[in-house]
């Protein structure tokens, strides 16, 4: 059994650890609020810009087509947390980047990472990936208009140029504080509407554009891309602070459950103490009698 000492010198760490994870559970949750209200306000955007892309998709395919004699490369965006301490939030992104890339690279694509996060960054340098740049140091905020548009110009240069043939960004949906899904969206080329489930195809909203829709295009693929890059870094940012809150509660409550064994196990080890004291004090009585 332990000695006294050592079974207080592990409660007062203990109680230190959950000092520091119970404020860090306070600070997550404070910011998943502001990632929460932020994405909420992002969404309806998002997903309005994605119905007019689509509909002038439908009218103008070949302006969203790659460039001629474009290299077979896939570039894969994946959004990552520079910090740990957030649970199986990392991990799960990177094996669905790495699975996505499999799905590349059966399809005759060549797959690269940009890495944004540093838990991205250091994972494809472990593995030796082929990467294509990084975006580090995002704290503390991961979703800012400045990096979507700096990921943005960089993904549709590449594609207009022919560097790439197809981009995609892999990002963690956020549902709840404690469920967030690893995603893959596709952002280039941008996909004609899926048919209805009864086969028939999606109505398209028919715009009148001024002054053409080839000069309209280019505008709406930057911001389609914008958007859509931006919304994941938003879903990424409300993820990250879901998953970390939901990790720090979890120790918090694990420090609690062992500083109460810890405390029933310095009680046994005391009393003992005690009892081998008592033994000794009788012990020596016995003998002075005797």
């Amino acid at each position: 059994m332990a000695t006294l000492k050592a079974i207080r010198r592990r409660i007062s760490s203990v109680k230190s650890t959950q000092q520091i994870t119970r404020a860090m559970k306070l600070v997550s949750a404070a910011r998943l609020r502001r990632a929460q209200e932020a994405l909420l306000n992002a969404r309806p955007y998002h997903e309005t810009l994605k119905r007019v892309a689509d509909s002038l998709l439908g009218s103008a395919p070949e302006a969203m087509a790659p460039a001629e004699n474009a290299r077979r490369v896939a570039l894969i965006l994946v959004v990552t947390s520079d910090r740990a301490l957030c649970g199986g939030y990392n991990a799960n992104l990177l094996r669905m980047a790495e699975e996505t890339a499999r799905r590349s690279a059966a399809a005759g694509l060549e797959p690269k990472f940009f890495a944004i996060g540093r838990k991205s960054l250091d994972h494809f340098r472990r593995t030796h990936a082929a990467l294509d740049g990084d975006r580090i140091n995002n704290t503390p905020r991961l979703a800012t208009v400045g990096l979507a548009r700096d990921l943005a110009a960089k993904v549709i240069g590449d594609f207009r140029t022919g560097a790439i043939a197809e981009a995609g960004v892999v990002y963690s949906a956020f549902r709840s504080a404690i469920s967030q899904r690893p995603t893959y969206d596709k952002l280039l080329p941008v996909e004609a509407p899926q048919p209805a489930a009864d086969g028939a195809a999606a109505p398209a909203t028919d715009y009148t554009i001024e002054p053409s829709a080839a000069e309209l295009m280019p505008v709406v693929m930057r911001s389609y891309v914008e958007a859509s890059i931006f919304h994941a870094l938003l879903e990424g940012e409300a993820s990250e602070h879901g998953a970390r809150m939901t990790a720090m509660d979890s120790a918090t409550n694990n420090a609690v459950e062992m500083i109460a064994r810890l405390t029933l196990e310095m009680n046994r080890a005391r009393q003992a103490q005690i009892t081998r004291e008592l033994m000794d004090i009788v012990g020596g009585a016995e003998a002075l009698r005797g």
